[in-house]
């Protein structure tokens, strides 16, 4: 498992893909990892890294620092699994919608204090209804939709602060949820924020995850932009992930 790298070091031993610190672990070692992140002092980003928002980090400086900032940046997409293979870097895929997963059953054993920020209105409140079932006890304090303009961030994260989340889950796209947990995490303080892109619409029931075996054959992405063909945009910047990674001296 990649040591948790502090904000700001010098001294990142992180392999990259295209640039992009990833964390090279399992699923089970990543939840390690991100406990005794709640568990230490200071402010902490996960950030979930698929193919999609590396090529977006490669035009968007602001989007690159908050991923060399992040303190745990997991492997989100076969795509990315496929860049590190290239460089003899073996790895298994920990997809944000998982994780988050992972992080409630935590909560349901720890006590572990979660906010749902994000998607449309309703969503978030009945992603909280749904997970409350799945993981009895979980510890879900608030929710809120995702839906408001960027000059709103500092009144929102003002309403989310009294709620003293340890995990805030932020579903508003890449890179909007990353600048958003950037721009407001000292107001929040929360242990730790996470962006994890349309898991509240799957945890909702708004959206159904790919069957087992679509995401055996690693062809979800597929499947979603099939199922919604406003994620085109994000199915496009696939070619240019391949592209750039072959370009890549291995």
């Amino acid at each position: 498992m990649e040591a948790i790298q502090e904000q700001g070091s010098a001294v990142d031993s992180r392999p990259r893909v295209l640039g992009i610190p990833v964390c090279v672990a399992t699923m089970d070692e990543t939840v390690t990892a991100v406990e005794s992140l709640i568990q230490s002092e200071g402010n902490h980003l996960v950030v979930t890294a698929d193919a999609s928002g590396i090529v977006i980090a490669q035009d968007d400086a602001s989007l690159r620092e908050i991923y060399h900032a992040a303190s745990w940046v997991t492997a989100d997409s076969n795509g990315v699994v496929w860049a590190l293979g290239r460089q003899g870097i073996k790895t298994e895929r920990v997809s944000g919608v998982d994780l988050a997963d992972r992080l409630l059953a935590l909560s349901a054993a720890k006590g572990y204090r979660v906010f749902f920020l994000g998607a449309a209105p309703g969503v978030a409140q009945a992603a909280k209804e749904k997970m409350l079932l799945k993981h009895p006890g979980c510890n879900i304090v608030g929710t809120h939709d995702g839906h408001f303009p960027e000059s709103d961030f500092e009144f929102i994260a003002r309403e989310i602060a009294p709620f003293k989340p340890d995990i805030l889950l932020v579903a508003m796209g890449i890179p909007r949820q990353e600048k958003f947990i950037q721009a407001t995490k000292e107001i929040i303080g929360c242990k730790v924020a996470m962006g994890v892109g349309g898991t509240l619409d799957v945890m909702s029931g708004q959206v159904k995850r790919a069957p087992v075996i679509i995401q055996k054959l690693k062809i979800e992405w597929l499947w979603r932009t099939l199922a919604n063909p406003k994620k085109i945009g994000k199915f496009m910047t696939l070619p240019k992930f391949w592209r750039l990674v072959r370009q890549e001296k291995r």
